[in-house]
């Protein structure tokens, strides 16, 4: 075998955090001894660190690990990068995608960077405004560009399954640094995520 993915996590983490899973799942009226629940509490407890393993990451690191010398001064976008994130006042799910942009200033970045900088923010108990600004903050001061575009749109599920039940809503943030403050190079970035080219 060449090649093979792993998954580790703390077994004592794990078991505390199962515990309390157990716990609420007999609260809610349910029988932890039936045959589709005896394991839940443990997988809920790994989805859940999974889900959150950002909090443990450096994005800025990430950047810095594929950071090349370059003097294009041109546009860079990334888009439809796949967000999932947890909200973190009913700890349900958003997902959507986000749009990335930046303008280099003597440095680009490895591309696959961009979208596991998305994902260590993300992998938290988050809101879609910070989590845009996060990104963006994180993208200006690492590379130091000349600008950088965010747009994330994404469906909440605590809007949809719950409270409100709008199951058709999509939110849209956006967070802009530098060049694309001016509204000629952001109606560029916008046409460009907008637009099928592929």
């Amino acid at each position: 075998m060449n090649y093979k993915k792993t998954e580790e996590y703390n077994a004592e983490v794990t078991a505390k955090i199962a515990e309390h899973y157990a716990a609420i799942l007999k609260l809610i009226g349910e029988d932890t001894a039936r045959e589709g629940l005896l394991k839940t509490p443990e997988r809920i407890a790994k989805a859940m660190q999974f889900l959150t393993h950002g909090t443990s990451s450096n994005p800025a690191d990430i950047l810095k690990s594929a950071m090349f010398t370059d003097e294009n001064k041109q546009m860079v976008i990334v888009k439809d990068i796949e967000v999932y994130s947890l909200c973190e006042h009913h700890l349900l799910p958003f997902l959507g995608k986000a749009h990335i942009a930046y303008i280099p200033n003597g440095h680009i970045v490895g591309l696959s960077k961009i979208p596991r900088v998305v994902d260590a923010f993300a992998r938290r108990l988050q809101v879609q405004e910070r989590l845009t600004h996060e990104i963006r903050d994180c993208i200006q001061q690492t590379l130091n560009p000349l600008g950088v575009a965010v747009v994330i749109e994404a469906a909440h599920l605590c809007m949809q399954m719950r409270g409100t039940q709008k199951q058709n809503s999509v939110t849209t943030t956006s967070a802009f640094t530098g060049e694309f403050l001016e509204d000629r190079t952001r109606k560029e970035f916008i046409s460009l995520i907008s637009t099928r080219l592929h």
